[in-house]
């Protein structure tokens, strides 16, 4: 498999996945409880993911015409 398709199910298994292990309301990150903070951190390493998945896409190289 290629690790393109690995990091692009990152997220999901962070996002849905983590929940029943996270799912607590006691410790509160940023002021924030841990669920929501732990919502809120897997959106934007989605997008930081993301941006990995397009740079490692070959088709997204300088130089080529589209």
């Amino acid at each position: 498999m290629r690790p393109v398709y690995l990091l692009a199910a990152l997220p999901f298994i962070g996002l849905l996945g983590g929940i029943p292990f996270v799912n607590r309301v006691t410790p509160f990150v940023l002021g924030l409880p841990f669920i929501l903070f732990w919502i809120v951190l897997w959106v934007a390493l989605t997008s930081v993911i993301m941006l990995v998945i397009y740079r490692m896409d070959p088709a997204n190289r300088d130089g080529e015409p589209r």
